[in-house]
């Protein structure tokens, strides 16, 4: 009993917090898979599966709804962990254990809006909200396992740039008008599903103009940021690594547009999206630690007028 309430280290806490990021990338991944295959409506009512059995996996389509929701349960213990852990950290931090609530509060908004899913047909407004509500789990937990290496103090000093905040703006437009797109087209969940009115094409080059404006935005970040006097290299990395994402994801974009859009470029699609936006919030976090310290140095460094 004693090793249940004993205190972890900040390595284990972080190993915690890396499971439930990965968690939530995966049920990303198996979430689109349930829509790319038309399972959508395999399951057809909720919590149950259907009005017989709360769990059936006597077809296809319904074990692969199944299968993905019992997967929820992986996500819920991992965020739980997380929480435990935060809890249970030697020195306990306030903004830790907030960030942790987080995820349980985000994975409980995701059960409730995937029943709505459910039970309105896959209206295609509950889908687009189920996508980005992971996405906003994703860049929880990825500051929550950034942060979990901070020493007490520094998650209330971040503050981030300007340009990151731009950075951050440009693609949630991107993420939005993508979702906005795949209501549209023709992976839906279901064959009878309910979809956007919109002109695919239209959707798409929207879509795709947002994504370019992003792309221009991030390598002006890099130019900048290799134009500096004081060299910032993790920064650099990280934007080199967000960019060279990026320009993958738009490529997949247009082979899957223009080759009739394949499921398994879709899913490509959609799990190079979600490496983009976390590699989006990683540059924002690496920014904001890299003026903190900047201005750390200034502070402690005394002028030369002194």
């Amino acid at each position: 009993m004693a090793s249940l309430t004993a205190p972890i280290s900040q390595g284990t806490f972080r190993r915690l917090c890396l499971a439930a990021l990965v968690a939530l990338f995966t049920i990303v991944i198996t979430g689109a898979l349930v829509r790319l295959t038309g399972s959508g409506l395999g399951c057809s009512d909720w919590p149950a599966c259907n009005d017989e059995k709360f769990v059936d996996v006597s077809t296809g389509h319904g074990a692969i709804e199944q299968i993905n929701r019992l997967f929820t349960g992986v996500v819920a213990a991992s965020v739980i962990a997380a929480v435990l852990g935060s809890l249970r950290l030697a020195k306990r931090r306030r903004g830790i254990t907030w960030l942790s609530v987080g995820l349980v509060a985000g994975v409980l908004a995701q059960v409730v809006i995937g029943g709505i899913v459910v039970l309105t047909g896959l209206n295609p407004w509950a889908n687009m909200a189920h996508f980005l509500v992971s996405m906003v789990l994703l860049a929880n937990a990825l500051v929550l396992y950034r942060a979990a290496s901070w020493e007490s103090g520094e998650l209330r000093s971040v503050k981030i740039p300007a340009r990151s905040f731009v950075l951050g703006g440009a693609a949630t437009v991107a993420i939005v008008t993508g979702t906005v797109v795949t209501a549209t087209g023709p992976h839906a969940g279901d064959e009878d599903a309910i979809r956007f009115g919109f002109d695919i094409g239209s959707v798409a080059r929207v879509h795709g103009a947002s994504v370019m404006v992003t792309i221009a935005l991030v390598a002006w970040i890099l130019w900048k940021a290799r134009t500096r006097v004081e060299r910032r290299e993790q920064l650099e990395h990280k934007i080199a690594t967000l960019l060279g994402v990026a320009l993958l994801q738009a490529l997949v974009g247009y082979v899957q547009y223009f080759s009739g859009v394949p499921a398994m470029l879709v899913a490509i699609h959609i799990a190079g999206a979600s490496l983009v936006w976390l590699s989006v919030i990683d540059v924002m976090i690496t920014d904001s630690v890299t003026l903190r310290r900047v201005d750390e140095q200034s502070r402690s460094t005394p002028s030369l007028s002194r």
